[in-house]
């Protein structure tokens, strides 16, 4: 009998039931209006905060934002907004 792939399997569940990512997963979710606002959705932690770069920790991975003014709107447990001039988002291992 073959090995059974857990991760391969819970990912065709998902799919085959269209269930939503962000909650199967923990997933981050990011939603930039122009370059002025971002609402950033299943985060985990803030690691840093000034001016002109804000970094996440999610499940995944590190979400750096840079810009110019970057501001947190507000925050709770589950999402952040940022304001300000956002020039770039990454993703960093």
């Amino acid at each position: 009998m073959g090995k059974i792939n857990v991760g391969k399997w819970k990912e065709e569940l998902v799919d085959t039931l269209e269930l939503p990512k962000d909650l199967m997963y923990g997933a981050v979710l990011v939603s930039i209006t122009g370059r002025g606002e971002m609402l950033v959705e299943n985060y985990r932690g803030l690691l840093e905060y000034n001016q002109t770069n804000i970094r996440l920790q999610t499940k995944t991975c590190h979400l750096v934002i840079q810009g110019k003014n970057l501001h947190i709107s507000y925050y709770t447990n589950e999402e952040m907004k940022i304001t300000g001039i956002i020039d770039s988002v990454l993703y960093e291992n």
